[in-house]
């Protein structure tokens, strides 16, 4: 009942996620934002996962998730209840705000749970199972996004987001109380330096950071470079939705393969076939290639995030998960706000074949890096 729970909480809770930030972005169009405005409102989307991710996770560790959760669920209840009421461009900025500070709760504790609530041998089975909700909602959130706009409008696709996080509270109220509590005594020692010195953690966040980064530029320069080939928008959409369905395909056999190949091994080679994607890319200029390119990545990546999730837990000190995996978080969106950034100026000063070409480079070395200890000495 409680891993069911927190897979309920994961359908309701990302999907109010991945829709806001659809719904949020149109409205701010449909209002007559520029593109800068339409950035920051993205900007505000990660303020505070980024510097709340840690703090969130020790907390938690101390006193449960079932409260934290709660309070997030609301936060997202009302900031899109507010785009509702008030029909202004400040608003939008309030509201992804809110979003943001849900989201920060979201991404830390429910992962957590799900390590919480498995048994070691199930961690693979379990961490594999959260991670097809998360793929879902991905799908689930967008399209009922775009529908929520094109028949009831902008103002009033916000009650449909605001009622997904209401579900989330209404689960959390009725049976949140058979979810673990905290562990006051474990979690009171230790600080981020502590978690610092353990040379393992500091290498699986180093490995999280770029399964993160890859992620985000290879969807973000796909329909840049697309565009710069001259494809359609439609075309590029195809493109972008077989690196989705490659990740969705790949996680059903991921227990499989961890149980064969080992979680260290598995990344490895998952970071070496998105290292090939990306050498790939500039070389093909048709969308069928492309899409193969894309799937190719796609099985690749789609391991990254529930591998180092799993591996992070698995390595947390007792007690102490909730803290390890929010510090993974906030490294994460570290990477998520400065990766863009950087390789936008790399494009802008040497044009997109150096991007995917470093991005090959630096996938490789993540594939290096995320080897068994044993191989990298002998290698």
């Amino acid at each position: 009942m409680p891993l069911y729970l927190t897979f309920a909480l994961m359908l309701f809770c990302f999907a109010s996620i991945s829709s806001a930030r659809v719904v949020l972005t149109l409205y701010a169009l449909n209002l007559g934002a520029q593109p800068s405005a339409v950035g920051l409102l993205v900007a505000t989307f990660y303020a505070f996962p980024l510097a709340l991710s840690w703090p969130i996770g020790i907390v938690s560790d101390r006193i449960g998730s079932r409260g934290l959760l709660l309070f997030g669920s609301i936060c997202g209840t009302c900031g899109m209840l507010i785009p509702f009421f008030v029909r202004d461009l400040p608003a939008l900025y309030i509201a992804g705000t809110l979003i943001g500070l849900s989201f920060a709760f979201y991404n830390v504790l429910l992962q957590n749970l799900v390590g919480l609530l498995s048994k070691p041998q199930e961690h693979a089975r379990n961490f594999s199972n959260s991670s097809l909700v998360g793929a879902a909602t991905n799908f689930i959130g967008p399209l009922l996004a775009g529908f929520a706009i094109d028949y009831s409008g902008n103002a009033v696709a916000c009650l449909y987001v605001a009622s997904l996080s209401l579900a989330a509270a209404v689960l959390l109220a009725l049976w949140g109380g058979v979810l673990p509590g905290g562990t006051r005594h474990a979690a009171a020692a230790g600080s981020i330096r502590d978690t610092l010195a353990d040379k393992g953690i500091v290498r699986i966040l180093v490995i999280s950071g770029l399964v993160q980064v890859g992620q985000d530029l290879y969807q973000f320069y796909i329909p840049i470079y697309g565009h710069a080939i001259g494809l359609s928008g439609s075309a590029i959409g195809a493109v972008l939705a077989t690196f989705a369905v490659a990740a969705f395909v790949v996680r059903f056999g991921m227990p499989r393969l961890i149980l064969r190949l080992g979680e260290e091994r598995l990344l490895a080679y998952s970071f070496y076939l998105a290292a090939m994607g990306f050498l790939l890319v500039p070389f093909f200029g048709s969308t069928v290639a492309l899409a193969t390119v894309s799937f190719m990545f796609g099985l690749g990546m789609g391991c990254g995030q529930p591998v180092t999730t799993m591996l992070i837990f698995s390595r947390s000190a007792a007690g102490r998960s909730g803290e390890t995996l929010g510090l993974r978080q906030s490294v994460n969106n570290v990477m998520r706000v400065s990766g863009p950034a950087l390789f936008g100026f790399v494009a802008s000063a040497f044009g997109l074949l150096p991007v995917f070409w470093i991005n090959a480079l630096m996938m490789a070395a993540g594939g290096w890096l995320a080897r068994p200890v044993a191989a990298r000495k002998s290698g």
